[in-house]
């Protein structure tokens, strides 16, 4: 998210800026700079290798040397690095430490998180018109993005699916509804309708473009780009979705300035510790919630529920409590599961020092003997 804490002033005429380069990121650079390494950003992930485009050219670096067990700690596109000048194969040292981070929990029984773009400042959540709108879908995603850091902005695709101009703007309403905080555009990326705004929204920043197989998420790419960069595959007729387009997440460079990660298609967006994006996508009943007689009210069926009565009173949409639930139980659980996996891996750690503790010990006895 663009702000003061993250300066985004690009160093004076620095190959670098149109991908984002300023004087912080330069600062964070210096200690790799004196080692005599290169500065990069990661462009493409693939295979435990990357494309990283330097002050010079484009490299393909190993990413071996930034390959930990946490899965949150491998180099994803967006990522600013430090690569190696020369070598067969060359490397990628390191990574600066991120200013956003968007991530998503795994279908995995692990509950791992999975880190799908780093360095982001809007997440664009684009959803197709083509099909009935998915509130609590376009909700989950809004809670990813809020909890990364960036500024979520949500992009209702294809518009020129709905000719009627009343019944696009009620559209675009109840989204807004379900979006407090957070733009909400209505584009079609045919017509070119709506492209001026999103382009200026986007100038200058660095963006990931996300949603469903289907949403029209190349198509859109290549309408913000000027080109046909991204291939583009019909969709279904019967559920108005597609197969995945794009297979890796893509940094391209926007002709008004800024940067759009294009991702796959994504079937499945699971939460990972997102409590506080979750706080964010329901403000006004977290709001509310300050005026239950309990703190620890649920909002289930306890007296002095301020939650409850707003609903009964109908400023409440009854789904938007739903949703809230929903997502506060799985955030809850993925938690929970997270903790559990991180202490078994402390007492599997500890029972490892033990043993080695005791080999040791053994080895003392023996030389004392």
């Amino acid at each position: 998210m663009t702000s003061s804490a993250f300066p985004t002033t690009p160093t004076s005429a620095h190959p670098l800026a149109p991908y984002g380069w300023d004087d912080a990121w330069a600062d964070e650079f210096a200690p790799y700079e004196a080692e005599g390494l290169l500065a990069g950003r990661v462009v493409r992930v693939d295979r435990g290798q990357c494309d990283v485009v330097t002050a010079d050219r484009a490299v393909r670096a190993d990413t071996a040397f930034v390959t930990p067990h946490d899965p949150l700690r491998v180099v994803c596109t967006g990522d600013w690095v430090a690569v190696e000048p020369t070598g067969n194969p060359r490397y990628v040292r390191t990574y600066l430490p991120r200013r956003t981070a968007f991530v998503r929990s795994t279908s995995s029984k692990r509950s791992e998180g999975q880190i799908l773009a780093a360095n982001v400042d809007h997440a664009v959540v684009a959803v197709s018109l083509a099909a009935e709108l998915d509130l609590g879908r376009v909700e989950r995603f809004l809670a990813l993005a809020w909890e990364s850091g960036a500024q979520p902005v949500v992009v209702l695709t294809k518009a020129d699916l709905v000719p009627d101009a009343a019944t696009l703007g009620h559209l675009v309403q109840d989204v807004e509804t379900s979006a407090p905080g957070v733009p909400v555009l209505a584009v079609s990326s045919n017509a070119g309708e709506g492209l001026d705004v999103l382009a200026a929204v986007l100038s200058g920043s660095t963006s990931v473009l996300l949603g469903q197989s289907g949403a029209g998420k190349s198509t859109l790419a290549n309408a913000l780009l000027g080109e046909d960069v991204m291939d583009v595959q019909a969709i279904r007729d019967v559920d108005g979705k597609g197969r995945h387009t794009t297979t890796t997440r893509n940094l391209l460079v926007l002709p008004g300035g800024g940067v759009l990660i294009d991702t796959p298609g994504l079937r499945g967006v699971g939460l990972w510790d997102a409590g506080s994006g979750v706080g964010q996508v329901f403000a006004e009943i977290e709001e509310l919630a300050g005026g239950c007689r309990f703190h620890d009210c649920a909002h289930l069926a306890e007296p002095g529920c301020a939650v409850l009565a707003a609903v009964e009173s109908g400023t409440l949409p009854e789904r938007r409590l739903d949703s809230y639930r929903k997502l506060l139980r799985e955030n809850q659980r993925i938690v929970a599961k997270t903790d559990a996996r991180l202490r078994a891996e402390i007492r599997r750690d500890w029972k490892r020092k033990g043993a080695e503790g005791r080999a040791a010990m053994e080895v003392k006895r023996g030389r004392w003997s």
